[in-house]
């Protein structure tokens, strides 16, 4: 049986694989996620060695991650180093694997697969490592049902829009407008089926508020984090997936409210000026589902 996954992941940060130092920063910050690359941030030349540093940082010691968890982010399957990046990274037990380029409910169970036997070969509890799947290509997006049941150890959808942006031949914008029915489609597909819902990294490190804006977009839509490629990007998105103690309250006394007219028989009911009704019940339970999961109540 795979663990029950309860891991917040209101910011999933990106290091590069082959650099021990930003590694050791990364897990520094407290972050909710860490995810060490071995695709898109190495080198081709340097794959060997972005294999040797992650297995290092998994199992030296020398790094202290605490509550960070610990992910890898392999190769694309169609770069035939998926196998190799797994053999050399499972020593150090990483709580899981970040699957580019997934476009079948296949990518996922043949690593889902290799990951069992080995996980059996170390004397590892079965179904233990988590598979979190990018969805950034056109084909991706038309399988997402197939992909969003294809495993129990599946335990996220992550939105990759550059990368689909490329593959459709679209123009990226800032409005968005070309990716946001491929964004939509991943979050509900992810609600779906039980799964966190990862949104796209700003690729703007200097706009801040670009990134707060974009990040409040993706909280709206129903996506409970987002990726980061940058240290500096990491505290405006915990700010954004983090309810404050002003929003917390007020849907604390919005459900207190309904509650009470549940008791009295009564369904829609005025509240401050404004009649409410199920789904504005069900946006304050949100906010507190938000507020527990990052642990504040």
């Amino acid at each position: 049986m795979p663990f029950a996954d309860h891991q917040i992941r209101r910011v999933l940060l990106f290091m590069p694989g082959d650099s021990f130092k930003k590694i050791t920063k990364g897990a520094s910050l407290g972050v909710d996620s860490i995810i060490m690359d071995l695709e898109d941030g190495v080198a081709l030349n340097r794959k060997p060695e972005a294999r040797r540093t992650v297995t290092q940082a998994l199992t030296s010691g020398e790094i202290d991650f605490g509550a960070t968890e610990r992910l890898v982010r392999v190769n694309q399957p169609r770069k035939g180093m998926q196998a190799e990046d797994i053999a050399a990274t499972i020593v150090g037990r990483p709580d899981g694997y970040v699957l580019p380029k997934v476009e079948s409910a296949r990518d996922i169970q043949l690593i889902s697969h290799a990951l069992l036997e080995r996980e059996l070969l170390l004397g590892m509890e079965p179904g233990m490592i988590k598979l979190l799947a990018i969805i950034e290509t056109a084909r991706g997006v038309v399988n997402l049902r197939e992909i969003a049941a294809a495993d129990q150890r599946l335990v996220a959808l992550i939105f990759g829009a550059e990368d689909l942006v490329g593959d459709i031949g679209a123009v990226r914008s800032r409005s968005g407008a070309e990716v946001f029915y491929a964004r939509s489609a991943v979050v509900i597909h992810a609600a779906a089926f039980g799964l966190q819902a990862i949104d796209t990294p700003f690729i703007d490190l200097d706009d801040v508020e670009g990134l707060r804006v974009e990040t409040t977009e993706a909280m709206h839509m129903g996506y409970t984090g987002k990726l980061a490629i940058h240290p500096r990007q990491v505290a405006p998105i915990v700010d954004v997936f983090t309810p404050t103690a002003d929003e917390i309250a007020a849907a604390q006394k919005l459900i207190a409210a309904h509650e009470e007219h549940q008791a009295s028989g009564e369904g829609a009911f005025a509240y401050e000026g404004k009649m409410i009704d199920m789904p504005m019940i069900r946006a304050a339970e949100r906010v507190i589902a938000r507020a527990r999961t990052a642990g504040i109540i």
